[in-house]
């Protein structure tokens, strides 16, 4: 009791007291910087300090003109238009506007010499105020400040990264994937679902191709790529295009279709059924013959009439066959047709053939559409044959 009493009092110590109430206003002040940067805090902070800088500013002017213009006024106008909400937006012109006088009227007229308050200052200062403004309003309307607008593209690209991972196969099985936004860009339209159904057995993958390109298009296929992964494996496989061309329908979109090709692979057996929605036809090759062979299902575009029917094709594939699957920005442009595309694919592929297909996927679509302005996609799936399993 003697103890509990001490520790007690040793608790509510000037000294304790204060300690608690640090740790407190450091917790608030971590939180509120947490949410500011998140975008879901006040601008107060930011206000506060823009506002402090701009006498700052014209201190600094008015005791050295030359080293610290008038013109330095843009630098915290620039900054409140990434950091500030409209309104604030409009306290720190007002305070950059009383400056700029205050520099004119201290500084003297612009004609009696340099590093002064010169009409073409204030036009600068305006601009930049304007611009400022534009970009404060319309990031208020569409919700997002400059802080989260990066880490939401990051994040966007990432999910549809993670959500395009192919899962892993057993031995004798060689899966490899290459996706190549139009432009460089680091979004696309195209992408890859895959899972192991039936307790693993099967290889589920469907390869889409979204209307658009890029950045157009990046917004619909993460929607589609959630919502086809979703499906897979939930559906028996005849029914998954169906479902997804009922989704795309509801969602009503002006630009809404979208090509498709989905391959239900037997891992034990090596058979497999491909249905295609408007999409490309499969190529396989045959270590038999060392020819390649059309795999084309038949089906309509996705998102364009209700009811549509999609019918399969069926092969297998023996140790040392390979089946490829890609998307149109691969093998068709406006000066070469799909037919002559493909012949050329499948001429370049044919080169890696003797040494095996891995890390083939990128070097195709380098050699074979480098400089396509569309989205491209290419995805192998190899059943090994004994003599590739005992050199891996």
């Amino acid at each position: 009791m003697a103890a509990g009493r001490q520790r007690r009092a040793a608790a509510d110590t000037f000294t304790a007291r204060l300690k608690k109430q640090w740790h407190r206003a450091r917790v608030g002040m971590r939180r509120a910087a947490v949410d500011y940067f998140r975008g879901d805090g006040s601008d107060w902070i930011a206000l506060a300090g823009l506002l402090l800088s701009v006498p700052l500013i014209a201190a600094g002017t008015l005791a050295n003109s030359v080293w610290c213009a008038p013109a330095a006024l843009v630098l915290p106008i620039v900054a409140g238009g990434l950091l500030l909400r409209p309104a604030s937006l409009l306290g720190l012109y007002a305070a950059a506007a009383t400056a700029l006088i205050v520099e004119s009227v201290r500084l003297g007229p612009y004609t009696e010499g340099a590093a002064r308050v010169t009409p073409g200052v204030v036009l600068t200062v305006a601009a930049c105020g304007f611009f400022g403004l534009l970009v404060a309003q319309f990031r208020s309307r569409v919700g997002v400040p400059w802080r989260r607008g990066g880490t939401m593209l990051f994040d966007l690209r990432e999910r549809i990264r993670v959500q395009s991972k192919l899962p892993k196969l057993p031995d004798g099985w060689h899966r490899e994937m290459a996706l190549r936004p139009a432009g460089g860009q680091s979004f696309s339209g195209d992408f890859v679902v895959a899972a192991r159904t039936n307790g693993g057995r099967t290889l589920e993958v469907v390869l889409t191709d979204v209307s658009g390109k890029g950045m157009d298009a990046a917004s619909r296929a993460l929607l589609l790529s959630g919502a086809f992964g979703g499906l897979l494996g939930s559906l028996p496989p005849h029914a998954f295009l169906p479902a997804a061309n009922g989704y795309l329908l509801r969602q009503d979109w002006d630009e809404g279709f979208a090509t498709s090709i989905h391959l239900v692979l037997d891992l034990d057996s090596g058979d497999y059924e491909l249905y295609s929605a408007g999409h490309p036809p499969g190529l396989q090759l045959s270590a038999g013959s060392g020819r390649w062979e059309e795999k084309a299902a038949d089906g309509p575009l996705l998102g364009v009439y209700d009811g549509a029917q999609f019918d399969s094709v069926k092969g297998s594939l023996r140790p040392g066959d390979v089946l490829m699957l890609f998307t149109d920005g691969l093998v068709e442009t406006s000066d070469r047709d799909i037919v002559e595309g493909i012949d050329r694919l499948t001429g370049e592929a044919d080169r890696y053939v003797a040494g095996g297909f891995h890390g083939a996927a990128w070097h195709l679509i380098e050699a074979v559409a480098k400089d396509v302005n569309d989205d491209r996609a290419l995805l192998l799936i190899c059943r090994e044959g004994p003599t590739a399993s005992a050199a891996r």
